[in-house]
């Protein structure tokens, strides 16, 4: 079983990119038995009716972070999953204010899985975000094998290579790739986030 941690700042495109990578492996690669796990804070999210709304299975964990006040509940409920679903893939849609890194962590130590993640960045919103939120927002970079600078569109190209040269700081192993979540990702670029480039 793969799973996929899709972390990144609230508003940053998340569920968009999920269900276009959703489509694309069931509709391109024929992959069929998909999970999406959601992991918001509060008792259910307009998210999880998007999902649903959209044919989706959605297993809601709700009531805290994953990589904070629900870590040991996250190997729990990804056994379970595995038990009665037998996915070929989870996917993950962590928080707005979750790490990535922590949550790949927990499935290593817990499950000895091998977790990719991919974080979103708003190309919009990094540079006016990033000094009151710099406790979070770099670290939120941590582990991801790619990270896309979402809504890359909806901004001029100095604006773009801006957030591009800053977003390179604090994420240098990670792949970085300009795009917009919402008019569609290269196909090359999602198979590279789940691990199957040639």
């Amino acid at each position: 079983m793969n799973f996929l941690v899709v972390g990144g700042f609230l508003g940053s495109g998340k569920t968009s990119f999920i269900l276009r990578l959703a489509h694309h492996m069931i509709d391109d690669l024929g992959i069929n038995k998909i999970v999406i796990l959601e992991n918001e804070i509060g008792e259910i999210g307009i998210d999880d009716q998007v999902l649903r709304g959209s044919g989706y299975e959605v297993k809601g964990m709700f009531s805290g972070c994953v990589c904070c006040t629900m870590a040991g509940e996250l190997p729990t409920n990804v056994r379970t999953i595995e038990k009665d679903l037998n996915p070929d893939w989870i996917i993950m849609e962590a928080t707005g204010v979750a790490f990535p890194q922590a949550i790949k962590d927990n499935l290593v130590n817990a499950l000895q899985m091998k977790p990719r993640a991919v974080c979103l960045v708003d190309a919009q919103r990094w540079m006016r975000l990033l000094r009151p939120m710099e406790k979070l927002l770099p670290f939120q970079l941590n582990g991801a094998d790619v990270v896309l600078i979402n809504k890359a569109d909806l901004v001029d190209e100095e604006t773009r290579q801006a957030v591009k040269e800053s977003v390179s700081q604090y994420s240098r192993d990670a792949e970085l790739v300009l795009c917009s979540a919402k008019e569609g990702i290269d196909i090359k670029v999602l198979e590279r986030i789940l691990g199957m480039e040639a």
